[in-house]
């Protein structure tokens, strides 16, 4: 069950738009290859912003994932894609719905 999750904010530095958002894309196969990541979503705010939010049904997948290969990669392009760090943030998931269709 989903119960915790993060939402990191990202901005591109200017003329890196495309760069990033590729970069966001490329990220899911990683995503994907965590046990512990129950959904991982790469979305665009607008231009030039975007966020990442991912749920977990425990605080030790939600470490995991804070030190898995996203994390790492998205630290080794952090300088050249976005203008500060990403903002990092826990949260708690109150309620979800299933997927319909």
């Amino acid at each position: 069950m989903e119960a915790i999750g993060l939402l990191v904010t990202l901005e591109a530095r200017a003329g890196k738009e495309a760069d990033a958002e590729a970069f966001l894309k490329s990220a899911q196969p990683l995503a994907l290859n965590e046990k512990a990541t129950l959904k991982w979503y790469a979305i665009k705010l607008g231009p030039g912003k975007f966020g990442i939010f991912d749920t977990f049904a425990n605080e030790a997948g939600r470490d995991a994932h804070l030190n898995g290969e996203i994390a790492k990669a998205l630290g080794a392009r952090t300088s050249e894609l976005f203008t500060v760090p990403p903002q990092v943030q826990k949260v708690e998931v109150l309620i979800t719905t299933a997927l319909k269709g």
